[in-house]
């Protein structure tokens, strides 16, 4: 396993390294009409502090290279300047960074955007899998008021009410005092306050769902704690996986390179044309031409199947 890259150990305010990402969409009620009401979808923008590990959210509302710039702005008139965006190679993404009258903004600031290779996503492991829990816990809440009217301004709160939720996750192991109460989370780190706002206590029963927005709000927010307390905070330990060290793929090498898509005896064959080194000098990604075709694909090397060796 690489050692942790340098952003994530760099000392400065939280939101100086991000992770990007973006997840959804979601159905949401934007104005009623004589049959019944007009929906439109909705999309969520989630921000990862590399270092706090604080999460920001932003709603979206449509997956375009406008709407990801005014998030990102957005983002950063609430948090900040941005040393390093990381981010996958969504064609959003893609489209900011070729944007010159963002790109120049990003110069003019000093931020750098990297972006991780295809097929890649254990690269952004840090926000991959806070995107994933997220999914996955908000997937089966908010099925249940898809049929709803889930309006935009209750999605945004409902969010705003996740993100508070992650935030106050306890980052190291508690201490065995019994009198100290306090503990280290990202939400202290932002707001240097210990402690978190009472919660409104609304009873779980389904005519409270109909009777107030705010009300189905706080409802939401509660399940999502449930799910968040089972699915997260249970999972807290530690993993050990991926302590050997193997041969470094090698310029000239003959390999496979994996496609879910088909069957194995369908995979392409590649030669490798370039590598690229971690800073601990172990090789993470190549570049791999295919004979076929004569295109050159950049893949980590979890995709490939090495055959037979340069040597």
């Amino acid at each position: 396993m690489a050692d942790l890259p340098q952003e994530r150990l760099k000392i400065g305010p939280p939101f100086s390294q991000v992770g990007v990402d973006c997840f959804g969409p979601w159905e949401v009620v934007t104005r009623k009409t004589r049959g019944g009401a007009a929906k439109s979808k909705r999309w969520g923008m989630i921000f990862s502090c590399l270092t706090s590990r604080a999460l920001h959210i932003e709603v979206l509302e449509e997956l375009s290279t406008s709407s990801c710039i005014n998030a990102l702005r957005r983002f950063m008139a609430v948090r900040g300047k941005v040393e390093t965006f990381w981010s996958d190679r969504g064609s959003n993404f893609v489209g900011v960074l070729n944007d010159k009258v963002f790109r120049t903004f990003l110069e003019r600031n000093n931020t750098e955007w990297k972006l991780n290779p295809p097929h890649a996503p254990h690269i952004g492991g840090a926000w991959e899998r806070m995107v994933g829990l997220f999914k996955r816990i908000l997937k089966g809440i908010l099925l249940e008021t898809r049929e709803k009217s889930f309006t935009h301004e209750t999605l945004v709160t409902f969010m705003m009410e996740a993100m508070a939720i992650v935030n106050a996750r306890p980052l190291v192991p508690l201490s065995s005092d019994p009198e100290d109460t306090s503990f280290l989370s990202p939400s202290v780190l932002l707001t240097q306050k210990h402690g978190s706002i009472e919660e409104v206590l609304v009873e779980d029963w389904k005519r409270n769902m109909y009777t107030a927005q705010w009300k189905r709000v706080q409802i939401l927010a509660d399940r999502f704690w449930k799910q968040w307390r089972l699915r997260y905070l249970q999972s807290l330990q530690q993993r050990r996986k991926w302590t050997g060290t193997e041969r470094n793929v090698m310029k000239g090498d003959i390999v496979l390179l994996r496609d879910r898509e088909v069957k194995r005896n369908q995979w392409p064959l590649g030669i490798v044309e370039s590598v690229g080194s971690g800073d601990d000098g172990l090789v993470r990604q190549v570049q791999v031409r295919l004979p076929a075709t004569g295109k050159t694909y950049c893949r980590p090397i979890q995709e490939l199947i090495l055959l037979v060796e340069a040597e």
